[in-house]
């Protein structure tokens, strides 16, 4: 135990200590010239059945650097190639060919292993069995025919040969047909035929058993089995005539409960091997044939890898495991009850992989392991081979220890390169597994191109390859952008091959990578780069469409995607391709299906898809179109006053039927016009019609949904209604006189459809009302209207109408007020009395006519007025152009108001009252006065002479003075500008003054102008004028000119001033002759030689005599380009040669000069006036 504990604390220091296991790179420029131990890379597999008509072939290849050479074992001993000429091994290869042909093949067979060797190791394959395929004859047998009872069970056995491999068995006849199988007759798994019970048809000489063997391709044959069913009938013969039996039962076969034919007893074992298929069959015998099922005591079946075959008898587990033991029952039902059967199933298993060993790259003076994982039913044995010599029998090595499933190689040194095999074995197989040992020193290597570029797309993971090689494995550093070190950890994640993994790439981390793989031989890097895009988006998908055919579907499908991947469009219909067809238009961001037709019903998907991602999305097209026309229309259920019709209704196209419409045709009255008839649900098929007598009907339906009315269908067979007195009397009857002395009796005739019969006439009956008379009638036909003459003027009477028809008369009618004609009225209204409220409204008032006198229907009264002239002493002649006015009161009025009046005038009125028929007399003539009223505004308002300070009105009298004018009143005030005014000033005229000159007005002010008239009511309207003072042809705008105001006259002179002081203060020190800045450099330098003046500062630049005398950036020169000379003697002139002077920005005198001062003789064109002020400002600036 203490040994056992110290081999596994080794163990777990070297896995602390270990080296990760490096795998050999498959990159042939990384392989060439690094040695290599061999490895297996082709071999045939463990069991090899060959035909004995063809060559056998035994693969086995291997690489390794050297390549391998190859050797052979046949059954444990070396199996010499060479000297067989029958044997080839393939070149380069160990591959064996063995020729046959003539030969015994008996001698070849055998277990093969192959050996693959070069300087670093040994590496072997499988063990290999050869054996030869076998198809044996049957042996010959005399088979007896079979007698069975009706309804009892048979098994006819089969028993074919062993062959190698085993033969597939089935059943035929005579003239090789198969047999019939079902749940009554079945083939079990070892080819025996079953029925559960025998009929009679079973009865045949012809049953034959066939084997057909794989591999040779040979079918063999049983001698067939002869099989009779002896009838019941047959047996109720012999067992009457033993027993003296007259009467038997009906039944032809007993039956009987279920029970089992295979297996047999009440339990039974199965045992199968793990990853293999496991076959349960139980087959039933019993009359009726048993019904079968399957159950796992305390489990469920594996679904997923069950599945039942012939006829529920054979259940199937496909890939068994260790959890499929247990016990399984089988169940045989039929009507008499159940029989059960339990199989017992253990698995067990052959060795199999948990961990192969892997081949193992280590450095010197490395550590590694080699483990050989396995299981098994039993747990297999391991052992541990090395170039193909058992472990215990190699060569002892210090630096390799073995613990059962392990091999620790501690410091390894160069040239101890070995292949190591692991041999597991049950008595149900055996693995075997090479793994080299390679020992070598190689610096590192960086497999990954170089600059490799990655695109990945936002949030999605990215992996940065950088596979490298080296002995001892290289440690793996990655840096961004050549600074940054990356750490394993949130976002990154370094893999233990150098892939450096970014979980969720966002755009920061685009750029560039750095992997640097190390090792104590060396140190490599390598560069790739990340560009992180963004995602491809469908923004607006397409949305689902309802098409009517023949119309136009457009699918929106706009995309965003990254400006840098170039994308593809693409559209399919049900996840294929789009028809080749014209209609089908594909644009950037849409598809367009013209005409649409019913086969381009689908679900339509765009594809937008770029180099690293795409985006979908689907919508559904429903084509649309009216409904087909119903079709087999029946009439059902007859009566003389309704019928049931009844149809097919047809396709919807999609779009559900909201309604049906029935229309009929009357053949009779009105044939070819169809007139609508009722209307029915969609989802009805039938409609109960009520129908009138004397009617040639035919129906037809039409069908209405979302898109419109589907055309009408067949008209139905015709149905005739037998006459029949009217139901209906004509409608819209009137009573109404059209003159004095008549009565018209009209009415609406009734159609065809309601006249129920032939012979349709109306009865018109008449009496005046409310007098004691009989019913005036007469009976006419094919007319609407009766005229009754001789009638008093405007007289209520009563009046019917009835139909009827040969078949009868109509219900009773009923009655109906209407008058005799009407004539004029015969009265006037008297009393008529006129109340004047103002100048402008009067009110008349009127006694009513008599009834009797209005002679007919009264509509109102209308009364007639009009202006005859004005009371004003200047308008007592006549308004000859004054109009009669007309106010019509409706009903039984007796007043009436007289609006709009003209104030101060005198009027006259007279009224009549008004019948349907016209008016009546006038009644006699009444004159009223209006008072006086307010005048009217001013005819004119004019301005005449307007100055600066004054201007004159002149003004006319109004076209209304509504009354004696007294004066007028005149309104003014100055506008200041758009909203402000000035205060109000008020002046009164006398009535005979119609002109005024106003003075003292501001000047340049425009003014607002009120004026209007007066009557002992108050004043008028108001004419308003605006005018200014300024001398204006036009009447000047409200918008003052900035010029006139106050605030810019005195700006303007405090400027003015301003400017004075500022010349006045120049020509002082003009006159002082002052220090300038020239003057101060001068007696501060008396270096000949002067500085340079800066122009930002005032000090001088560099200079000579023949520089231009260009003014200085701020300076200004007046318009003839001179400088006017003060009558000074200390001018600055005088310093220059050139006697033009400039000044600078701070007013300091700028100009060629030399030392010696001298007066300029000559002064050119000098202005003899003032300097300006503005240039005199200038100058300061």
């Amino acid at each position: 135990m203490d040994f056992q504990l110290s081999i596994g604390a080794l163990l777990m220091t070297l896995l602390s200590h270990m080296t990760s296991a490096l795998e050999v790179p498959l990159d042939p420029k990384v392989l060439e010239g690094l040695p290599q131990p061999p490895t297996i890379t082709l071999q045939s597999p463990k069991d090899y059945i060959f035909d004995p008509r063809e060559n056998i072939v035994i693969h086995c290849e291997a690489k390794g650097k050297p390549h391998p050479s190859f050797s052979w074992t046949r059954n444990g001993t070396h199996f010499d190639v060479e000297k067989d000429s029958k044997v080839l091994m393939k070149p380069g290869s160990g591959t064996l060919v063995i020729d046959i042909s003539g030969e015994k093949a008996e001698a070849y067979e055998g277990t093969y292993q192959c050996t693959a060797h070069n300087d670093h190791g040994t590496a072997v394959s499988n063990n290999i069995v050869i054996r030869q395929s076998r198809s044996p004859l049957w042996s010959k047998e005399r088979i007896e025919a079979i007698t069975v009872q009706l309804g009892i069970s048979l098994v006819l056995q089969c028993r074919p040969p062993a062959g190698l491999p085993p033969p597939v068995i089935f059943w035929m006849d005579n003239n090789f047909q198969k047999l019939p199988l079902d749940k009554r007759v079945s083939q079990a798994l070892n080819g025996d035929l079953y029925f559960s019970n025998v009929l009679a048809e079973d009865t045949r000489n012809d049953y034959i058993c066939y084997a057909r063997f794989p591999h040779t391709q040979t079918i063999q044959q049983k001698q067939p089995i002869s099989v009779t069913v002896q009838e019941i009938d047959t047996m109720n013969e012999t067992v009457a005539a033993l027993y003296n039996v007259t009467t038997f039962s009906a039944n032809p076969a007993r039956e009987q409960g279920p029970g089992f034919l295979t297996p047999l007893g009440a339990t039974s074992t199965k045992m199968v091997l793990r990853g293999e298929t496991l076959q349960l069959e139980c087959i039933a015998e019993g009359l009726p044939t048993p019904d079968m099922s399957w159950q796992k005591d305390g489990g469920e079946l594996p679904t997923s890898r069950v599945s039942f075959l012939n006829y529920k008898k054979t259940l199937k587990i496909s890939d068994v495991g260790e959890a499929d033991a247990g016990d399984y029952t089988c169940t045989a039902t039929n009507r008499l009850g159940t029989a059960d059967h339990v199989i017992k199933v253990t698995v067990k298993a052959a060795p199999f992989w948990i961990s192969a060993p892997r081949n193992l790259i280590l450095a010197p003076n490395e550590t590694g392991i080699l483990t050989c994982r396995v299981s098994g039913d039993p747990k297999p044995e391991i052992r541990w081979f090395v170039n193909g010599i058992l472990l215990e029998n190699a060569p002892e090595d210090h630096t390799r220890k073995v613990d059962d499933d392990t091999v620790i190689l501690s410091n390894v040194q160069s040239g101890s390169s070995a292949v190591y095999q692991c041999n597991a074995s049950n008595e149900f197989g055996y693995l075997i597994a090479n793994a080299f040992v390679n020992v070598l020193a190689e610096p590192p290597r960086v497999l990954t191109p170089p600059n490799q570029v990655y695109r990945v797309i936002t949030n999605s993971p990215s992996l940065l390859d950088c596979a490298t090689f080296g002995s001892p494995i290289p440690t793996i550093t990655w840096f961004k952008d050549g600074k940054i070190s990356i750490k394993s950890g949130d976002p990154y994640v370094i893999h233990e091959n150098g892939t450096l993994e970014i979980n969720v790439a966002q755009s920061q981390n685009s750029g560039k990578y750095t992997c640097i793989a190390t090792n104590n031989l060396g140190i490599k890097e390598n560069h790739v780069f990340l560009e992180v895009k963004e995602p491809t988006r469908i923004l607006k998908q397409p949305e689902y469409k309802v098409v009517q055919r023949g119309m136009s579907a457009v699918f929106e499908c706009k995309v965003k995607h990254d400006p840098s991947l170039v994308p593809t469009m693409t559209w399919l219909k049900n996840n294929g391709e789009l028809p080749d067809d014209e209609r089908f238009e594909v644009d950037t961001d849409s598809l367009v299906i013209k005409d649409v037709m019913d086969e381009d019903e689908g679900t339509y998907t765009c594809i937008m898809n770029t180099s690293l991602d795409q985006d979908s999305a689907s919508a559904m097209l429903t084509v649309v179109e009216k409904p087909d026309p119903a079709t087999d229309l029946e009439l059902t259920d007859q009566t003389e006053r309704s019928v049931q019709l009844t149809w097919i209704p047809g396709d919807e196209h999609n779009s559900p039927t909201q309604k049906f419409l029935i229309q009929y045709e009357d053949l009779l009255h009105q044939p070819s016009v169809w007139v609508n008839m009722t209307e029915v649900p969609g989802t009805s098929t039938t409609a109960h019609l009520n129908l009138s007598p004397f009617i040639y009907y035919s129906f037809r339906v039409l069908a209405k949904n979302q898109v419109g009315y589907s055309q009408p269908s067949q008209a139905s067979r015709q149905y005739r209604t037998n006459p029949a007195a009217p139901d209906d009397n004509p409608s819209d009857v009137h009573g109404e006189g059209t003159e004095p002395g008549n009565l018209v009796i009209s009415w609406r005739s009734l159609t065809g459809f309601q006249s129920n019969g032939p012979g349709l006439e109306y009865k018109v009956l008449w009496r005046q009302k409310d007098v004691d008379q009989e019913w005036s009638s007469t009976t006419v036909a094919n007319v609407t209207q009766v005229v009754v003459t001789g009638t008093p003027i405007f007289v209520p009477y009563e009046i019917k109408v009835q139909s009827l028809n040969d078949y009868g008369s109509g219900p009773e009618a009923e009655v109906i007020i209407g008058y005799s004609g009407e004539d004029l009225p015969t009265s006037a209204p008297d009393d008529v009395l006129v109340l004047v409220h103002n100048s402008t409204l009067a009110e008349v008032h009127w006694e009513p006519v008599s009834a009797h006198s209005i002679r007919g229907k009264l509509k109102g009264y209308k009364v007639y007025y009009r202006r005859e002239r004005g009371l004003h002493k200047t308008e007592e002649e006549a308004d000859q152009e004054s109009q009669d006015q007309v106010l019509t009161f409706s009903g039984n009025s007796t007043e009436g108001s007289l609006p709009g009046l003209q104030p101060y005038s005198l009027y006259n009125l007279f009224i009549r009252v008004l019948n349907s028929k016209g008016e009546g007399p006038p009644s006699p003539d009444k004159q009223f006065e209006t008072p006086e009223g307010v005048p009217g505004p001013p005819s004119f308002l004019n301005v005449l002479n307007p100055s600066l300070d004054s201007l004159t009105l002149e003004w006319g009298p109004p076209l209304n003075n509504n009354g004696r004018l007294i004066g007028y009143t005149l309104k003014y005030q100055p506008v200041n500008n758009t909203v402000e005014m000035g205060p109000v000033k008020m002046m009164e005229f006398p009535v005979n003054e119609t002109t005024v000159t106003l003075d003292n007005l501001n000047s340049s002010v425009l003014y607002k102008f009120d004026l209007s008239a007066k009557t002992i009511k108050g004043a008028g309207a108001n004419t308003t004028r605006e005018a200014s003072t300024v001398m204006e042809t036009t009447v000047p705008s409200r918008h003052v000119d900035i010029a006139t105001q106050g605030w810019f006259i005195g700006l303007m002179c405090a400027i003015a001033l301003l400017i004075l002081v500022l010349l006045i203060v120049c020509f002082i020190k003009r006159n002082k002759g002052g220090k300038y800045p020239v003057k101060e450099k001068e007696e501060a330098h008396q270096d000949p030689e002067i500085q340079p003046m800066k122009e930002d500062d005032g000090t001088f630049g560099e200079y000579s005599d023949t520089e231009d005398h260009k003014p200085l950036k701020g300076s200004r020169t007046p318009s003839n380009g001179t400088v006017r000379r003060d009558e000074s003697d200390d001018s600055l002139v005088d310093y220059g040669e050139g006697g033009d002077g400039q000044f600078n920005e701070d007013g300091s005198f700028i100009g060629q000069y030399s030392g010696k001062k001298e007066k300029d003789t000559h002064e050119g064109n000098e202005s003899s006036e003032a300097p300006s002020p503005v240039n005199a400002m200038n100058s300061f600036v």
